[in-house]
């Protein structure tokens, strides 16, 4: 398991690429290449890149709490996919 200092140098490695402008999942790809099993999942990716791009941290916290009604068809979809599906689903609530 990741420590939460390993968490945090992860971070950082998502704000820097997502200021570079690499998608969410470039920079799981990528990340899964170096950290290998102590990688952040897809979807904790795809959740620091929208708040580094200054999306509400309040919004994110109530899209995670959705991420277990998520369909299960979802799985078979790529990892940009999903997380562009969990946000459309979330949006719907949130709204």
């Amino acid at each position: 398991m990741a420590t939460s200092n390993d968490l945090i140098k992860q971070r950082s490695v998502i704000k820097f690429l997502a200021a570079e402008g690499c998608s969410a999942a470039n920079i799981h790809a990528r990340m899964k290449t170096v950290y290998g099993e102590m990688c952040i999942s897809d979807c904790a990716v795809c959740k620091w890149v929208r708040i580094f791009k200054g999306e509400d941290p309040r919004e994110t916290i109530l899209r995670d709490r959705k991420r277990s009604a998520e369909h299960p068809s979802a799985a078979k979809n790529s990892i940009a996919e999903r997380c562009l599906m969990r946000r459309s689903l979330d949006v719907s609530i949130v709204s």
